[in-house]
């Protein structure tokens, strides 16, 4: 019995386990890079897993239905604005693919403004008395803002987004001057409209505890918050958050 289990669960490659699962190869390796999928690596650097893996998850609930920290894991996104091309300009953390996925699950991005956000972006600015505040949603190609206040458009590119690394931190995130920060002075945002100086972003997480994306609030003199001041640019992000995780159920 040992050998004919041993037989059977064969070890497969990317591409035999996108067939079983009905994606992309790329998908599957995305999926194994983050931990979706158990994998590992040979010596020639390609990734492998077994068919009991893979087979495993199709029995729970379908392609890549697999638990990841308790929780079930989110569909691949087909859309290529919610995947990593692995050439990416900017910062991102370990689990950036699944925080994707989740973002895209979720259906906020491009989704209709909505009062619930709009009011705190207009809390956030008036108790840090900022000119522009923003619930920031972060693609793998865009920075998305679900509200926004003291700012035109609706979305900059990825590359040039602040909350980037915002969401890396378990805590505010804090640029006091971005004209000499160093990375973050030769931003199109910093060089030009709006001028970018002072910035300051709090973590949006999901109800997997993965952040997707911010609340922030920007200024374009120096500056720094003082303590209560950021003690309700918190309590908002914890507000913000709940509602995120509201909408998405």
């Amino acid at each position: 019995m040992h050998s004919k289990n041993t037989e059977e669960d064969v070890i497969l490659t990317t591409s035999a386990a996108a067939r079983m699962l009905g994606v992309a190869t790329s998908t599957v390796q995305l999926w194994m890079e983050s931990g979706a999928i158990a994998s590992w690596k040979t010596p020639g650097g390609h990734r492998r897993t077994r068919r009991s893996t893979i087979q495993a998850m199709l029995d729970r609930a379908g392609p890549l239905s697999g638990s990841l920290s308790g929780e079930s894991a989110p569909p691949v996104p087909s859309d290529p604005e919610f995947l990593l091309q692995g050439t990416e300009d900017y910062p991102v953390g370990p689990d950036e693919a699944r925080r994707l996925a989740l973002l895209a699950a979720s259906g906020m991005v491009d989704s209709p403004q909505e009062i619930r956000f709009n009011r705190i972006v207009r809390l956030a600015a008036t108790v840090t008395a900022s000119p522009i505040a923003l619930v920031s949603l972060l693609t793998a190609r865009r920075q998305w803002f679900k509200a926004r206040i003291g700012l035109e458009p609706q979305e900059t590119p990825r590359e040039w987004a602040f909350c980037s690394h915002a969401i890396l931190q378990d805590a505010p995130f804090m640029v006091e001057d971005a004209s000499t920060d160093e990375r973050f002075r030769d931003n199109p945002l910093v060089l030009a409209e709006p001028h970018i100086r002072f910035y300051a972003g709090v973590p949006l997480r999901d109800r997997s505890g993965l952040p997707m994306g911010t609340l922030c609030v920007i200024d374009r003199e120096p500056r720094r918050l003082r303590t209560a001041e950021l003690q309700a640019l918190c309590d908002l992000a914890d507000i913000a958050s709940s509602e995120f995780q509201s909408k998405r159920a």
